[in-house]
């Protein structure tokens, strides 16, 4: 019997007898099982080595760690194994180590694996070059390139990464790769949630799929269901639609999509821009709607449309789109604006609608005043009007107010204001000015009549069955009556002030929006909703 075996004999003796090597102490490290022990001070100085054999591995056991291994080098004055070939370390049902080299020191319980290192937890594998692990503050790191699997189907890859393994949590960093069936995600730091396959986002991160693009520096992906919540610099792309906002919902199976505060939508297929401070959209069937300060600017070729109200719906694709405007909505032109309840405006025919809800009695926009449209000096009211677009140049092309129609221009020079109301109005445009108006049914007028030198030379007042004008540069250049049934003229000091005004008269100027800010001047205080940044533990 040669010394070295009599030697490692008695060790393997003591160590199974009574325990006085390893075991004295249950914070050192423990030799469980091994085939062979050898002792070479001059090979290896202060480390005794232990080999497998045919029955199986080395086992070492430390304060709720196993290990295996096929060979070990431990050194027992500093409570420290070298474990090389096929390693194996568990812990509990937290982590299931895998490598080809480990380093464990039992007085820090800190671990470092490195070669072909598998890293499981019960839903997920990590690969990686080389990993570090602390005990202490159940923490695993790597800093050479890993990849993560979840299954069945997101995958991670990334410079940098730690694992939070009491909270089942990733951390990584750096040329991040986050890849689910839909998704292509990237992104400078995201914390993974192993469990429920949630995704956190704290940098600048882009999110692809077939039909959609996600940007943001804050923001937060549900894998599992195919949904994210998106902050700061919030922006999705839709095909041809770009939607900015300070928050942005989106839930990818349905292809919906909700944004808060701040929200620029551009459409280039539709030449619109949509403002406001909350919205919903349903890419699916071309439908949103904007609520909070709305705004839909429609460019066309030489100017723009402008529609505001509390909340604006668009439903449709380019060719079938339909605006519909509620609360106080407006409408504004270089050359024209209105104001109503609502307005209801069909892209495919060109034709605009400002409408007033009249059961909405308590409202007292409702209750007192008319819808309104205001071309150059003119001012028209009426129960609804209508306003056509040329739909090939968007152009206006003609006017209809029913019921209750009334235009009131005021008069070049003097004080006075021209008036003709009926039951209907029918106007022509030309180069968008107002050129051509018909009053019919119960026609009513009153004029300022002038001489060639603008002198007023008498006030007409009248009833026709029918009154026809032409335009020119906003003056009246032909007046005609047709079946008039009562009149006079009368000279300005015998013109009383009773007769001055017709049915319904109203001079609201100081409504006419002059400006795209004009439309907000008599909204509500806005108060936005305060945005929450994303905490995670």
């Amino acid at each position: 019997m040669s010394n070295k075996f009599y030697i490692f004999s008695l060790t393997l003796l003591s160590l199974i007898l009574n325990n006085s090597l390893f075991a004295q102490d249950n914070t050192k490290i423990k030799i469980e099982s091994a085939g062979f022990f050898d002792k070479d001070d001059e090979k290896f100085p202060n480390a005794t080595v232990l080999t497998r054999d045919n029955l199986g591995q080395v086992i070492i056991t430390h304060e709720g760690v196993k290990m295996w291994c096929n060979q070990a080098f431990f050194y027992q004055d500093r409570n420290f194994i070298e474990a090389y070939g096929e390693v194996i370390l568990i812990q509990g049902d937290t982590i299931n180590l895998k490598s080809n080299y480990l380093e464990y020191n039992g007085d820090n319980k800190l671990a470092y694996a490195k070669g072909n290192v598998v890293l499981k937890d019960p839903t997920s594998t990590l690969y990686t070059e080389s990993l570090y692990f602390d005990r202490n503050i159940q923490e695993a790191y790597y800093n050479n390139t890993g990849k993560l699997i979840r299954y069945p189907s997101d995958t991670i890859t990334s410079d940098l990464g730690r694992y939070y393994i009491d909270l089942k949590k990733y951390r990584f960093k750096e040329n991040i790769n986050l890849k689910t069936p839909k998704q292509n995600i990237y992104s400078k730091k995201l914390d993974y949630l192993t469990e429920t396959g949630l995704a956190y986002f704290f940098g600048p991160t882009d999110i692809f799929s077939n039909d959609t693009e996600i940007y943001c520096e804050i923001g937060f992906f549900d894998t599992n269901n195919d949904k994210g919540y998106f902050i700061k610099n919030a922006e999705i792309q839709f095909d041809d639609s770009n939607i900015k906002a300070d928050s942005i919902y989106f839930d990818n199976k349905i292809n919906y999509a909700s944004a808060t505060n701040n929200i620029t939508i551009t459409d280039t297929i539709n030449k619109t821009t949509t403002t406001g401070h909350y919205s919903e959209i349903f890419k699916d069937v071309d439908s949103m709607y904007i609520t909070k300060r709305a705004l839909v600017a429609s460019y066309q070729e030489n100017d723009s449309i402008y529609i505001h109200s509390d909340t604006i719906l668009m439903t449709g694709n380019e060719e079938n789109r339909i605006i519909r405007a509620f609360k106080n909505a407006k409408i504004y032109k270089s050359d024209l604006s209105g104001k109503a309840d609502s307005i209801h405006y069909n892209k495919k025919n060109g034709l605009a609608q400002l409408i007033n809800i009249n059961d909405q009695l308590t409202n007292p926009f409702v209750k007192t005043k008319k819808p309104i449209l205001w071309n150059l000096e003119n001012q028209i009211t009426g129960d609804s009007i209508h306003i056509l677009f040329n739909v090939k140049n968007d152009e206006l092309d003609s006017l209809l107010v029913f019921n209750n129609a009334l235009i009131i221009n005021k008069d070049t020079i003097g004080s006075g204001f021209n008036q003709i109301s009926g039951q209907k109005l029918f106007g022509n445009f030309i180069n968008n000015e107002l050129k051509k108006i018909d009053i019919v049914k119960n026609a009513e007028s009153i004029y300022y009549l002038r001489n060639s030198e603008n002198e007023l030379v008498g006030i007409d007042r009248s009833k026709s069955g029918k009154i026809k004008i032409l335009l020119n540069n906003n003056s009246i250049e032909k007046f005609k009556k047709i079946n008039q049934v009562d009149g006079n003229t009368y000279p300005e000091e015998d013109f009383l002030d009773e007769l001055k005004f017709l049915k319904g008269f109203y001079f609201r100027e100081e409504e006419k929006p002059n400006s795209i800010d004009d439309l907000f001047k008599d909204d509500p205080q806005l108060i936005l909703k305060k945005i929450k940044s994303l905490e995670i533990n």
